[in-house]
């Protein structure tokens, strides 16, 4: 099944410069494992060594938090619209 994945700047220059990729796979889990197959760069950033989500990344289907829709076995459905948010955090000192 084919979706599409929306990439955040952050994540862009280790992806090609893409905005957003067509992607395959039954699950969130699929996609992240593909995504990090065919760009290893970013492999740390979306997926932990035990291939859960990495903490810092938000991950939504269609706007839902795939974490509240099974985490890494979050179905997707063809046409669905991935969309990777890394959180950014900071402060003044």
């Amino acid at each position: 099944m084919s979706a599409v994945l929306r990439i955040p700047t952050v994540l862009r220059p280790a992806m090609g410069g893409a905005v957003t990729l067509s992607v395959e796979g039954d699950t969130i889990g699929d996609v992240l494992t593909g995504l990090s197959d065919a760009y290893p760069a970013v492999k740390g950033q979306l997926l932990n060594d035990d291939g859960t989500l990495h903490r810092f990344l938000n991950v939504y289907i269609n706007d839902d938090d795939v974490r509240y829709l099974g985490g890494v076995n979050a179905p997707v459905a063809n046409g669905d619209e991935i969309t990777l948010l890394p959180a950014v955090a900071g402060g003044a000192d």
